[in-house]
Order: C-alpha cells, then structure tokens, then sequence
C-alpha cells in the first residue's frame, strides 16, 4: 500500500502554468515494482487519464489532449512526483488524483489497475 499527497493545485489564467507535486510513502517495499499515475476528473464528466510513470524503467505516457503542455517527473530522494502544467487551458479544469499501482509494461492509462488514490487537488483555469 502507498500514501499519496498531493498539492500545488490553484487558479491560473489560460495559458499559465502549475506544478502538481504528490509525495508518496510505501509501506515497507520501495517503488521498483510501482506505476504512479495522475488521473482528473472534471465536474460533470468522468475521471480521466492524464500521465503514467513506471518508475523502475522511466517509461511516461501522456494523454493526447496534454501531450506537450503537461511533463512528468520524479525525485527519487524525496519520493515524490510532479507534474509540470503549461499552456493551460480552461478545459484542464478539473480535480486532480496521484495514484499508485503494481508495475506494467506497458504503463497503464486505466484508473482500475490503481490501488492507491491521494484526495486530489482542485486546478481552476479561467478563461
């Protein structure tokens, strides 16, 4: 099991920038056999991938709507990932989730395969 917690999240104006931090806590084994992911959910609509990492063998994927404007990367001292936001627009408003779940090859974009959700943080882009 992994505690996650998330922050970073805020209001911003299109075409801004936010970084997404979550900071996560194995209980007991390291992240070797881990795939730590970021998921959203806007209101009204349902939960939705946004970016994976495998975080044995660095592989990422993105969703096609936030490729180029969204980066994953970790800090393997602290534990904890980020998501680098640029270029944000208004429909990236949206609760934003860190989740936790076994390795995969390839990473996983469903939220079914996560056994371990932060409470999420609330990212708000005006228009």
């Amino acid at each position: 099991q992994v505690r996650l917690v998330e922050s970073g999240g805020g209001l911003v104006q299109a075409g801004g920038s936010l970084r997404l931090s979550c900071a996560a806590s194995p209980s007991g084994s390291t992240f070797s056999t881990t795939t730590i992911a970021w998921f959203r959910r806007a209101p009204g609509k349902e939960r939705e991938f946004v970016a994976a990492l495998d975080w044995s063998g660095d592989e990422i994927k993105y969703a096609e709507s936030v490729k180029g404007r969204f980066t994953f990367s970790r800090d393997d001292a602290k534990n904890t990932v980020y998501l680098q936001m640029n270029g944000l627009k208004p429909e990236d408003t949206a609760v934003y989730f860190c989740a936790a779940g076994p390795a995969l090859y390839p990473v996983s974009s469903d939220s079914s395969h996560y056994d371990d959700w932060g409470q999420g943080t609330q990212v708000t882009v005006s228009s």
